[in-house]
């Protein structure tokens, strides 16, 4: 077979971070009577629901660890590399840092796939560490029944300038730097149905980096920060409000959208990972109509940055997204915990 012609997709189950394993499973996973060696130096691990684990190097300075792979949600192995390692990245921007050095993970059916294949994936994910400033430095490899790629990376930050997703406070903001339905969109690509210019939008969003959160990173009126991937707008907004202890309100006409996922739902583009979303965490949710439903809870790939940010930096905050090209408006806000629904929709 013409290395032209392969299609990823098809030697996958899964597709992006509509891999990941649902919240309520992963939280029996990680559910252990084995108490956690302490650690002083360990600023954020794994009791917390964030993106990356954070070490205090003692001199001003943290380091930035964290790892993310999944199956192809394209069918171009050159695209598979440049999405998963965007993605991977993202965490580091999360945090508020610099990523500093990258590492490959690399499952491969090697009966199946050539591995010249599996070498476009590897200069896809070269070009997007560039673009990063950094170093694919080597990684890991196995034979797996299906493709999977990922990274580990390294990150560093000023101690002071780290972002959490449990630091958020009542009265701050939300922002979302991304549109949401990449996930609705690979779903009609493998109807078969997605048209080429929603192709490129979809390509384009998961491609791009979240450098912009390095830059957030630096600003006091930015009190939380995490990506929004696989669990959706809700989920990851959910942990969030869980951390910090509040309840947020969304206007969901304010929320960014891709503009044609109206037309996808029409036509049955829903991802698996969306109906396990809501399973997991529907309950904490308002009433919400179907077409809200499937949006906000839709799992993203590389997906935006979701920003909670005070109402006194609020002007400053949306200047900055204005001159860096990214949605400029709030689309909700954060406030005191209500005992019955962690988010609801504005009227």
């Amino acid at each position: 077979m013409d290395i032209n012609d392969i299609k990823l997709t098809q030697y996958s189950h899964g597709a992006g971070c509509g891999c990941k394993i649902s919240p309520s499973v992963l939280d029996k996973i990680l559910h252990s009577a084995v108490p956690a060696v302490p650690d002083a130096r360990l600023l954020v691990g794994n009791d917390k629901r964030d993106d990356a684990a954070v070490l205090d190097l003692g001199n001003g300075t943290a380091l930035i660890s964290t790892t993310d792979f999944f199956m192809p949600i394209v069918d171009d192995p050159y695209d598979f590399g440049r999405i998963a390692s965007a993605n991977a990245i993202s965490d580091v921007y999360a945090m508020g840092g610099k990523p500093v050095l990258a590492i490959a993970i690399l499952g491969w059916p090697i009966e199946k796939l050539a591995p010249e294949v599996a070498q476009k994936v590897l200069e896809g994910a070269r070009s997007v560490c560039a673009e990063a400033g950094i170093t694919l430095a080597g990684g890991h490899s196995i034979d797996c029944p299906e493709p999977v790629f990922g990274l580990a990376v390294n990150g560093l930050l000023n101690t002071s300038n780290l972002k959490q997703n449990s630091t958020a406070t009542a009265g701050c903001r939300l922002y979302l730097t991304k549109a949401l339905g990449v996930g609705i969109l690979s779903t009609a690509q493998k109807k078969g149905i997605l048209r080429p210019e929603d192709a490129a939008i979809a390509l384009k969003s998961m491609v791009t980096l979240n450098k912009p959160g390095e830059l957030f990173g630096r600003m006091k009126s930015v009190k939380a920060m995490t990506d929004v991937t696989g669990f959706g707008l809700l989920g990851h907004l959910a942990e969030m409000c869980e951390g910090s202890g509040l309840s947020a309100v969304i206007e969901f006409d304010k929320v960014p959208v891709i503009s044609s996922l109206p037309f996808y739902l029409s036509q049955n583009c829903f991802p698996g990972g969306t109906q396990r979303n809501w399973n997991s965490y529907g309950e904490k949710i308002g009433v919400l109509n179907e077409l809200q439903k499937f949006i906000l809870a839709d799992p993203q790939t590389s997906g935006g940055l979701l920003v909670a940010v005070e109402e006194e930096g609020r002007l400053e905050f949306e200047e900055l997204l204005q001159e860096l090209g990214l949605p400029a408006v709030s689309f909700g806000w954060l406030e005191a915990l209500d005992e019955n629904k962690l988010i609801t929709i504005a009227p």
